[in-house]
């Protein structure tokens, strides 16, 4: 299972997977079932993405002149958000579908004259320059190898400009929690992304919550069992029953989030080669 009751494949290649993603569902909608929750109503992907939204937002720059890198920017959402604030994006993204889609949706808004694309893999990132914003929402818990995490966060500090800032919003307990990882998904636990940081160079300026109602964590172990109508329909009203506690209180109740929002920025005398 995933997270939320999906099956996940058997052998996870994630290339293939993601572009297998794409395919279906990129072009729907606002593209939310592309990159946020394989499966579930339309109405969880806009709670997602109304959290996220919620929690990143203290922390999105703004201006011209502003380098920006989006990391598995999938359909663009948050490049299309930094754009129309006079930002310089640039999305990478594992599918070429989610990138042809990032494309087409910043021209329909007229916003790709502030952003270009590229298809790449994070382990081996190369944009060319260097940015004085990178971030990243929900992409380093669907990389599963420990020698491509490591080196797709090192790339990241190393096309991190001086004085830059990196953002990144991961889902990161405070305490394992191995019973809801999948073939695509890890839960690693907060204190593991702290020192991974470290190692790469990155100081911690600040960690805030995203999403502290336990309801849709304590189902987890249940999903499985229960009928595919059932599982949507509990998960369901535990979303419902979250948002008002999420909205209130998501930044703050940061050791109780199952997300955390990490705020970086290279140490001084960091590795900076390129």
């Amino acid at each position: 299972m995933t997270m939320r009751g999906v099956p996940a494949p058997s052998r996870y290649l994630p290339a293939v997977y993601w572009e297998d993603r794409a395919r279906r569902f990129a072009g729907e909608g606002a593209g939310l079932a592309a990159v946020c929750s394989y499966g579930m109503p339309d109405f969880y992907n806009q709670v997602i993405h109304f959290c996220q939204r919620l929690a990143l937002e203290p922390w999105l720059p703004a201006g011209r002149g502003v380098r920006v890198l989006d990391v598995g920017c999938g359909v663009g959402r948050w490049s299309r958000l930094l754009a129309a604030r006079g930002t310089h994006v640039t999305g990478v993204d594992l599918s070429p579908t989610m990138v042809k889609q990032a494309r087409h949706r910043a021209a329909r808004a007229g916003l790709l004259g502030h952003c270009r694309f590229l298809t790449q893999d994070l382990a081996a990132l190369d944009a060319g320059v260097h940015f004085d914003f990178i971030l990243g929402v929900t992409v380093l818990q669907h990389i599963l190898d420990p020698h491509a995490l490591r080196s797709a966060v090192q790339r990241m500090a190393n096309h991190l400009a001086e004085g830059g800032r990196m953002v990144l919003l991961e889902a990161a307990p405070m305490q394992p929690a191995a019973h809801c990882d999948s073939t695509i998904f890890k839960a690693r636990c907060r204190s593991d992304y702290l020192q991974l940081f470290s190692e790469c160079g990155l100081k911690v300026r600040a960690i805030t919550g995203v999403d502290p109602a336990p309801f849709k964590y304590w189902l987890l172990p249940y999903l499985p069992r229960l009928p595919r109508p059932l599982s949507v329909a509990a998960v369901t009203m535990a979303t419902l029953l979250s948002i008002p506690i999420d909205a209130v209180f998501g930044r703050r109740a940061v050791n109780r989030s199952w997300h955390a929002v990490f705020v970086l920025e290279r140490s001084a005398g960091g590795n900076h080669a390129r």
